[in-house]
């Protein structure tokens, strides 16, 4: 009887002179390095080609009265954000959105937060205090979630046009001058 061997090709670690080690170490090291992250992507629609419709919500506050997406009116900008209270990359944005929001809330603009944490709104109300959150917070049911992606890594960022179409969508921490950009270019505001 032959002794039964694993061609190197299927080999997920193979220590050999070709052994997929090397390639291994530096991909568990990117991983880390990025976190709840994930990769930095945007995705922007062209104009001309129509931009999609964003996903019709219905959510609970962190007080439990139900926010639907259309409760916020029509001819404003609005931030979409899903985060969590234990990402890091989250909570260095959320300064930012506070900014923002001080900013261009009375301009147009209006920010939602869809959190994905586990361990239900009271940890999300305690995070808010100490952020001094000055936004909407919304408790994601696990559904939304998946109707505006899958949502694979977090901070996820949708920016709606005035009529609550996907203007951009980012993926990894942004700068608050990204955002502010495109609230400055949704909104029509010069400089």
């Amino acid at each position: 009887m032959k002794n039964f061997m694993i061609p190197s090709q299927y080999r997920l670690l193979s220590f050999g002179r070709r052994g997929r080690l090397p390639y291994l170490l530096p991909t568990l090291y990117c991983l880390l390095i990025l976190g709840c992250g994930g990769k930095q992507e945007v995705r922007e629609t062209k104009e001309e080609e129509g931009l999609p419709k964003a996903p019709a919500f219905v959510l609970a506050d962190l007080d439990g009265k139900e926010v639907k997406l259309f409760d916020f009116k029509k001819k404003k900008v609005i931030i979409v954000d899903f985060w969590a209270t234990w990402c890091g990359p989250c909570r260095k944005e959320i300064p930012d959105f506070v900014e923002l929001y001080d900013q261009y809330g009375k301009k147009g603009f209006e920010m939602v937060g869809i959190s994905l944490d586990k361990g239900g709104p009271e940890v999300v109300k305690s995070f808010a205090e100490k952020y001094e959150v000055n936004y909407t917070l919304l408790m994601d049911d696990g559904k939304v979630q998946q109707e505006y992606g899958p949502i694979r890594s977090i901070p996820t960022t949708f920016i709606l046009d005035k009529n609550h179409r996907i203007y951009k969508k980012y993926r990894g921490f942004r700068p608050k001058e990204v955002f502010e950009k495109d609230i400055r270019t949704l909104l029509g505001l010069k400089g």
